[in-house]
């Protein structure tokens, strides 16, 4: 038996090696990955620009005495246009990616999604009573701020309706997360119907989508913050994640307040994903797909598998709107519908696998 759990173990990427050296390794690996990406990113689009001078211009950016020979307009285009999308779409990317790790190892399940619990409907709903109210141009936080009560306010209804006997069960969580989203949705559409202005229905649907358009440094800063200090925390919880997978009953005898710890997991996760709904709207499947592929490469260790998720979330979704802003070009697509045509067929092939998982909720 032993022997067959080192060879299952020895499959997944650099195994033998020790868990720091790994995370060393493949976050490196990925980190570069995502300065490629970004690279390329800011390089194409109307506008093409070669990718020598994007580098030179990052590397300007960032204090370093580089000679760069381009024109004002490009420098503008990479360093105000393309530059504060690509960052905005790094950080919302490894948000959602790290949310989705810490809900499908919480409760044991690979179809949790931050969906799931109600966050990005709730998040939704609070900016389009923003923009329904004709709030959201009144000032850079307002549509934020809504989005983000809405999507915390939520992600707490659906964990207090799971509770029972003051213990909240997954199963009942993740059917609440479905009742709530029904609901949340259906709110959404009244509001929709009874919105008369075009411009603010435009805006509505627009946002809905998800995606990136118009976000500037201003936005990124805003979320930088939250992001990266909830990707921290949910770092400093792996350990608990690990024993967590074990089962409740084996995880609560090493020393785990399951309850306690379910609870400050999924309020971290909906933090996370909370910031990023707040800016770039309702992006789906981001943490459903990346922690999916990255842990048939890493293994279920969230010592590893939670912080290059988080990069590889950041990878995932600058380069799935880079495809979204230069498929049609000059028109371009939000980033909201590639990854819903690229997440419902691997969705879909995540509940053929998990048919006996679903008969048993």
């Amino acid at each position: 038996m032993q022997a067959t759990r080192n060879e299952g173990a020895s499959t997944f990427l650099l195994a033998s090696r020790p868990i720091n050296q790994r995370v060393i390794i493949l976050g490196g690996v990925l980190l570069l990955l995502l300065v490629v990406v970004m690279i390329v990113s800011a390089a194409h689009g109307a506008a093409q620009i070669p990718y020598a001078d994007v580098a030179r211009l990052i590397l300007r950016g960032l204090g370093f005495n580089v000679a760069v020979d381009v024109s004002t307009s490009q420098a503008t285009i990479v360093n105000q246009v393309r530059l504060p999308r690509i960052a905005v779409g790094a950080l919302a990317g490894a948000a959602l990616a790290a949310a989705g790790v810490t809900l499908q190892g919480t409760f044991r399940n690979p179809l949790a999604d931050p969906s799931i619990i109600g966050v990005s409907v709730g998040g939704s709903l609070g900016a389009v009573v923003a923009i329904s109210l004709g709030l959201a141009n009144s000032g850079l936080w307002v549509l934020p701020i809504f989005a983000f009560v809405g999507a915390m306010g939520a992600a707490l209804l659906v964990y207090v309706l799971s509770l029972a006997n003051g213990k909240s069960q997954p199963a009942t969580l993740l059917l609440a997360g479905v009742a709530v989203n029904a609901f949340l949705g259906a709110l959404i559409s009244a509001l929709l119907l009874f919105t008369n202005q075009f411009p603010e229905l435009q805006a509505i649907l627009s946002w809905l989508i998800g995606g990136l358009r118009g976000l500037g440094w201003a936005h990124a800063g805003a979320i930088a913050g939250p992001v990266l200090v909830t990707i921290a925390l949910l770092f400093a919880f792996a350990r608990d994640l690990n024993l967590m997978l074990l089962g409740e009953e084996t995880a609560q005898g090493l020393g785990i307040d399951v309850g306690r710890t379910r609870f400050v997991l999924l309020m971290l996760a909906a933090l996370a994903t909370g910031s990023a709904v707040s800016i770039a709207g309702p992006i789906g499947f981001v943490g459903l797909v990346v922690p999916h592929m990255l842990r048939l490469i890493v293994g279920p260790d969230h010592r590893l598998l939670l912080p290059v998720s988080a990069l590889g979330g950041a990878v995932f979704l600058v380069a799935t709107d880079t495809i979204a802003r230069t498929i049609i070009q000059p028109a371009e697509l939000q980033v909201g519908i590639i990854t819903n045509l690229l997440g419902a067929p691997f969705f879909l092939y995540l509940l053929y696998r998990n048919r006996r998982l679903l008969r048993s909720l």
